[in-house]
């Protein structure tokens, strides 16, 4: 693997990794099976291209984004706790509505951000000044931007308001118990999750260059594997640990894709992404399993 190929699936795996933290919200917080987020990544990528091309400030675009991702993320969780719908199902529907929005927002099927002012436009500048190649540059500030949000992530589950919503998910009954209004947790926690995926979505089409109605296509199935895989390799009983996880699963899950597909004795291509993603989830998800019956072995002995 080129160092180019290197670093761009490091790129890749560092927006996605937003995505896992999202899918870790819903998923394991608050214990809300969300698929809106097949939705909402490309709704992220839909508002912030559009306005883009029309003027506006490209950070201003993404913060609008993360709102829009917020509000998907509001309507789920609306049709769940208020008109009792099934989570599954709930999520469902706002994925299938949110495609007829996306292409109202854009008005075409795509949209094109070449030579257009975007976040990461500055950081053209520093191969002129420091020498620094974009293809560096731009994983270096993904990095310092995941980590930000990802200890911002660590303080916002580790306070009283973060703890009331972990509670939520792990016991709602015992919640109400406590005086928890649990449906406002989970609105909050529903509208943060796909704020998260929105960003990446924004983030992404920004690094990519096009916002694309097709861009969420198996993004729950990434994010399910970024989740899934970190938790396979790390020890994930801390909030600090588990969201960390959600950055390196993340991380080896692009690495491992991009190791595949520039593998020359496998020989596989392009169009057997979704065959790789397949096989990784299923080894993610076995691999626990089988470590634990010589954990529990070397307890008994």
């Amino acid at each position: 693997m080129s160092q180019i190929a290197l670093l761009g699936a490091i790129e890749v795996g560092l927006l996605f990794a937003l995505v896992a933290l999202g899918v870790y919200l819903s998923f394991r917080i608050l214990q809300f099976p969300d698929l809106t987020v097949d939705g909402s990544f490309p709704l992220g990528a839909a508002v912030c291209a559009s306005m883009i091309v029309v003027g506006y400030d490209a950070y201003l675009a993404t913060i609008c984004a993360a709102f829009a991702g917020a509000m998907a993320g509001i309507v789920t969780a609306w049709l769940n706790v208020r008109l009792k719908i099934l989570h599954l199902l709930a999520s469902i529907l706002t994925m299938i509505a949110l495609y007829s929005v996306n292409l109202r927002i854009m008005g075409r099927p795509n949209v094109a951000l070449l030579g257009e002012e975007t976040v990461f436009s500055p950081l053209e500048a520093l191969d002129e000044t420091y020498g620094i190649p974009m293809f560096w540059a731009l994983p270096i500030a993904l990095m310092v931007l995941v980590i930000i949000i990802k200890l911002a992530l660590d303080w916002f589950l580790n306070s009283e308001i973060g703890l009331a919503m972990r509670a939520t998910g792990e016991n709602p009954r015992m919640a109400r118990a406590q005086g928890i209004h649990t449906d406002r947790y989970i609105l909050g926690g529903m509208a943060l999750s796909n704020a998260l995926v929105a960003v990446a979505g924004a983030l992404f089409a920004q690094s990519q260059g096009a916002a694309d109605v097709t861009l969420g296509v198996g993004v729950i199935v990434v994010g399910l594997a970024a989740v899934i895989g970190g938790e396979a390799v790390m020890n994930t009983r801390t909030v600090f640990r588990a969201t960390l996880a959600c950055i390196v699963g993340s991380i080896i899950y692009r690495l491992a894709v991009a190791g595949a597909l520039n593998s020359d004795a496998i020989g596989l291509k392009a169009q057997d992404l979704n065959l790789i993603t397949a096989v990784l989830v299923t080894l993610a998800m076995v691999l626990p399993g089988v470590r634990n019956p010589f954990r529990k072995k070397g307890r008994a002995t």
